[in-house]
């Protein structure tokens, strides 16, 4: 098992990452009270709920669980109430934790749920998409979608700790995979060049699911992650760079109303068009931009947008993203591969020779 700490001073908590820890890692260890509430959906229960509930029985808690239904469509207020009724018509107190089984949009809604259950109670991440390992169960924002754009009503809140069973990744769809590559690989080009000649020299064994090298790319995914999140905890700075590709993303995802491509997929045509602007603004070479674009295409990415979205659908769409501050828009651009800055600095005609007519 590796672990790394996500320092928070008195809020530090671990991410354990290894096979079968949903089986050998007691979560009773991290609960607060004797009350527990396994919240998953209808893709994820049939597999691994039963295992979640007889790990926390063998520690003596009887914990209740809810399905909710699969899908970012369903990642809003309206599924955020079941929560809540569940909570209250299974009467769990102040001393409950929440436990998320699934991927991102569970991880969001039950972290979301926990920070506002009696004005915040504990909860756990325990992941089974790559995407949701690498990125979102790690760092504590969670939230919802509104109709007017992703994850608009949310909370920073941090669990008391991220357990990742690698083994939950041999169930995981083809697409769903490689939808999580696409975090993976945000991080070498963000953060760590070095990580990223690594990822391609090794996206071979890493799209056959190689058990060796998922194990390296999740650790130094999460220890990246943790190192931002120690360092920026609220996104003011610096954990903002996580966010590359995610304004072209989220205008993708909405403009389909998050029906049609997951979010990682999303997110690598994204940081192609971010890839791109970098470099019409001169911070990148044109090999650069060939080799981010050609890793994420032999992560089974999509490398282009939708071919329906126009140029004024992704301006506009851009312009509700929550990364607009004090009315301008901020983009996530590469200064080098493994260096990333956030910068409103940027001629809206280059932004603008980037998107599709």
């Amino acid at each position: 098992m590796i672990e790394i700490t996500v320092e928070l001073g008195e809020r530090r908590y671990p991410i354990r990452i290894g096979e079968g820890l949903l089986r050998s890692q007691s979560l009773a260890d991290f609960l607060t009270g004797s009350q527990a509430l396994v919240l998953t959906n209808e893709t994820v229960a049939p597999i691994y709920l039963p295992t979640i509930l007889d790990n926390l029985s063998k520690s003596g808690v009887a914990a209740d669980s809810l399905m909710l239904p699969d899908g970012e469509r369903f990642k809003n207020l309206d599924t955020l109430n079941k929560i809540f009724d569940g909570l209250t018509e299974y009467r769990h107190n102040r001393t409950t934790t929440l436990i998320a089984l699934g991927g991102g949009v569970i991880g969001d809604m039950t972290g979301f749920a926990a920070a506002c259950y009696q004005r915040g109670v504990n909860f756990i991440q325990v992941p089974t998409t790559l995407l949701a390992q690498v990125d979102s169960s790690v760092g504590g924002k969670t939230a919802v979608n509104h109709k007017a754009g992703k994850n608009l009503i949310g909370a920073f809140y941090q669990p008391k700790a991220v357990i990742i069973d690698t083994e939950t990744l041999k169930t995981l769809p083809d697409r769903e995979y490689s939808a999580g590559m696409a975090e993976v690989i945000k991080y070498g080009l963000i953060a760590d060049a070095d990580f990223l000649s690594w990822l391609e020299l090794n996206i071979e064994p890493l799209m056959k699911r190689d058990s060796h090298a998922i194990a390296r790319a999740i650790a130094v995914s999460c220890e990246i992650k943790a190192r931002l999140v120690a360092a920026d905890e609220t996104e003011q700075g610096v954990r903002a760079i996580l966010n590359l590709g995610h304004t072209f993303g989220h205008a993708i995802e909405a403009f389909q109303q998050y029906k049609e491509w997951l979010h990682g997929e999303a997110v690598g045509a994204g940081m192609i068009l971010a890839a791109e602007l970098s470099m019409r603004m001169g911070n990148i070479t044109e090999q650069d931009y060939l080799r981010a674009k050609t890793l994420i295409a032999a992560a089974g990415l999509p490398t282009e947008p939708p071919e329906n979205i126009s140029r004024e659908d992704f301006l506009s769409l851009m312009g509700l993203d929550k990364k607009v501050l004090d009315g301008r828009l901020r983009l996530v651009l590469l200064e080098s591969l493994g260096e990333a800055i956030v910068t409103s600095d940027f001629p809206i005609d280059k932004l603008e020779s980037v998107l599709p007519a």
